[in-house]
């Protein structure tokens, strides 16, 4: 098993941040997200909104991947969870994938909140344990994933492509 944790500060207010973030997929920079579908959202009576939403991705693993792993379809599904508290200014978000769920599980979780010294900041604090399963080479595997993962989320990171618009 893999653990990958980052943490970061965007130079925003939790507000712009996580409205950037609820409209990030899809979108060109990061073209691995295909699709998203909302499959559940409801505000509950404390004023927190429940998102349930299913993500059709392309896995961008090299061909050499691929073959470890031995899938041959690169479709993907991910079923994302979060909740966006705006009293208490948390946007929290998990997602795991839901296929392919016999070779490979990747459990993600995202926080939003604002920065305690500066609310005109905003820290994302991530997390990844990724497990690949079943197979030689699996901890190169996991460290490959890994690195995509991170990648993934500097390009969000990435304030030029969303600061000063309505999201991204």
């Amino acid at each position: 098993m893999k653990i990958w944790t980052s943490e970061h500060i965007f130079n925003h207010p939790w507000e712009t941040v996580t409205k950037a973030a609820m409209q990030k997929y899809p979108n060109p920079m990061n073209p691995g997200v295909v699709g998203v579908d909302v499959l559940n959202r409801h505000v509950d009576t404390q004023g927190r909104l429940y998102s349930n939403r299913l993500l059709s991705t392309e896995w961008g693993l090299p061909s050499l991947a691929k073959t470890l792993i031995g899938i041959t379809r690169t479709n993907t599904y991910i079923q994302e969870h979060s909740v966006v508290d705006p009293k208490e200014k948390t946007f929290e978000l998990q997602s795991t994938n839901i296929s392919c769920t016999n070779i490979v599980s990747v459990d993600e979780k995202l926080t939003y909140r604002p920065h305690p010294e500066d609310p005109k900041k905003t820290i994302l604090t991530q997390e990844a344990l990724i497990s690949v399963k079943g197979i030689s080479l699996s901890s190169y595997l996991e460290g490959l994933m890994a690195k995509t993962i991170s990648a993934n989320a500097g390009k969000f990171r990435d304030e030029r492509r969303w600061s000063g618009s309505s999201g991204g």
